[in-house]
């Protein structure tokens, strides 16, 4: 099985009562819910080779190289952001509580406390100091200080959908079981049309064995909604996916929208979980027009050290001379009057109205579970 990015999976939890009690005599820093999922995320190795957050050495290599400062690929900071009062009479080597609603669930072992440029990081993570972008956005919301230093996990953050959560010593288990050598994960925050059904299936024939892994967490007004995301696959699951060769597990954190750096991010991530193989879409992680097309398939080559190995789909349309999905590829059929393409913004405004898209765009039990939602978009 492939080896965890950085060589070893990290394991930062510790859920005895004792570090409880410790945790309870340390100063306290609130933190979110997406902070804490990241919490959790670092503990049980999803973020291998991570222990922490950020040091300020390794913030300021993953800004300007896309890389820990130990040269580990890496292109996404996880930091822990805090204000002039909250940082007030710390230093190096002192201890922190990290409190969600006001329990202890995280200790913070402070290595260094330092400042940060928020136009140095927009445009270093996201290309751009645009206002328009929701990852720059976040950055501008941030604190002013950032905190570096090892974390150790006391209690697992909520989740609504625990038969789904598993984290990385879990797949690689399930995996094991199935026989899967190969694994091709399927990073998503939207519910399926045929054409992600055909790039999951198209990359499925070269493996042993695929991951649908929908990310949740906190995402742009207008996306599915989590719980919307999770029953549309589980219909199609029901109905068109041998039980044997699929399975779906979910990421709880937040989407970046950091177009090729996130698709670098996502694929560590599926590393983790021990994907060999990870599909990477059109404009994968994208936003509105800050990123070209294929620009997050491009990125890919300067991680040659990254060892999952990308699978690149470019377009894909329905061609109606061909009867099938299809990409640019393999059909000839290159005029528009044969063409008919996946328009996600069309798609979901059918449903919206309550209306099924054509069998050709959609499984219908897919389309009947989305409308059954009132309202199955984040407002």
């Amino acid at each position: 099985m492939i080896s965890p990015h950085g060589g070893k999976l990290v394991q930062r939890v510790d859920f005895s009562d004792r570090k409880r009690e410790e945790a309870g005599e340390l100063r306290k820093k609130e933190i979110s819910l997406d902070r804490y999922r990241d919490l959790a995320n670092i503990a049980h190795g999803l973020f291998s080779p991570l222990e922490g957050y950020l040091t300020e050495m390794d913030f300021e290599a993953v800004l300007k190289e896309g890389r820990l400062d130990n040269d580990v690929p890496w292109t996404v900071p996880i930091v822990m952001d805090a204000n002039k009062e909250e940082i007030e009479g710390l230093r190096d080597g002192d201890e922190i509580a990290l409190t969600y609603q006001g329990k202890p669930v995280g200790i913070l072992e402070i290595n260094d406390i330092y400042n940060y440029d928020r136009v140095d990081y927009a445009k270093s993570v996201f290309r751009t100091d645009s206002m328009e972008h929701p990852g720059v956005q976040n950055v501008f919301s941030m604190e002013d200080y950032l905190i570096g230093g090892k974390i150790t996990l006391l209690e697992d953050p909520p989740t609504m959908f625990p038969n789904y959560r598993l984290w990385p010593e879990e797949t690689r288990v399930l995996f094991r079981e199935n026989g899967w050598k190969k694994v091709v994960g399927f990073q998503t925050r939207n519910t399926p049309h045929i054409g992600h059904e055909y790039v999951q299936k198209a990359a499925l024939t070269l493996v042993d064995g695929l991951l649908i892994n929908p990310l949740i967490g906190k995402k742009k007004k207008g996306d599915f909604r989590d719980d919307v995301i999770i029953k549309s696959y589980e219909a199609l699951f029901e109905n068109y996916y041998p039980k044997n060769t699929a399975t779906m597990s979910i990421i709880e954190t937040e989407m970046r929208y950091a177009g090729p750096r996130e698709a670098i991010f996502h694929a560590i991530m599926r590393k983790n979980l021990g994907c060999t193989h990870f599909i990477v879409g059109r404009d994968h992680a994208g936003v509105g027009s800050f990123y070209g097309p294929f620009d997050a398939h491009k990125i890919f080559l300067e991680y040659p050290d990254l060892v999952i190995e990308p699978i690149f789909f470019r377009s894909f349309y329905y061609c109606k001379k061909c009867r099938s999905v299809v990409n640019d590829k393999i059909c000839p059929h290159q005029d528009s009057e044969y063409q008919i393409n996946f328009s996600g913004t069309a798609i979901r405004k059918m449903l919206l109205e309550g209306k099924r898209p054509s069998e050709d765009m959609m499984r219908p039990e897919v389309a009947d579970t989305i409308i059954s939602f009132e309202n199955p978009l984040v407002d």
